[in-house]
């Protein structure tokens, strides 16, 4: 299997025209396309939707589905609200702090930036309950390197004994940026 990249992600929204207008408005991303049907093409099932997708620079979507004539959308009660979420990449730090004064002035709380030492992020809902991040790589030469090389070891012991492992404590301990010097 040759897996490339994402083509979309689909999510629930409560209204399409009020989740167009906070991704193209608030977020700047284009609303490339809809679709919509009376049933499911890989069910069959009777649902009329409405799918709607936003494009991003690489050429990935964004989609949302509304489905007016099921239950309302609820969240997972037993997941924690910060578990789930959709990450997207910014170019620069300066263009993610734009976005986060850009959200607030929009009236969307947003918390961060947060120090991931190899990202830095922002995080915060859409109208739908969805929790977005802005992420900007931050990531010195050697951190990603060194991220991959423990995370087969740490996931065994993890499966293990289901502890917290140190091995990446780096990453917001403070000490991340010191064992990596710029390049």
């Amino acid at each position: 299997m040759n897996i490339k990249s994402l083509h979309h992600v689909a999510y629930r929204c409560n209204d399409a025209k009020e989740t167009a207008e906070f991704y193209t408005n608030v977020l700047d991303m284009p609303y490339v396309a809809a679709v919509s049907e009376t049933s499911v093409p890989s069910t069959g099932e009777t649902s009329p939707y409405m799918h709607i997708f936003f494009g991003m620079a690489d050429g990935s979507l964004v989609a949302f589905f509304e489905v007016p004539q099921s239950p309302p959308m609820q969240k997972d009660q037993n997941t924690p609200e910060w578990v789930q979420h959709l990450a997207m990449n910014v170019d620069s730090m300066e263009e993610m702090l734009a976005a986060k004064e850009k959200l607030e002035a929009n009236g969307v709380e947003v918390i961060g930036p947060t120090d991931h030492t190899f990202v830095q992020s922002i995080y915060f809902f859409d109208p739908n309950g969805h929790r977005l991040e802005l992420a900007y790589n931050s990531a010195r030469p050697g951190m990603m390197e060194q991220l991959q090389e423990t995370a087969e070891p740490m996931l065994a012991k993890w499966e293990e004994e289901k502890m917290v492992l140190r091995d990446a404590a780096w990453v917001h301990d403070g000490t991340g940026a010191d064992a990596f010097p710029e390049a």
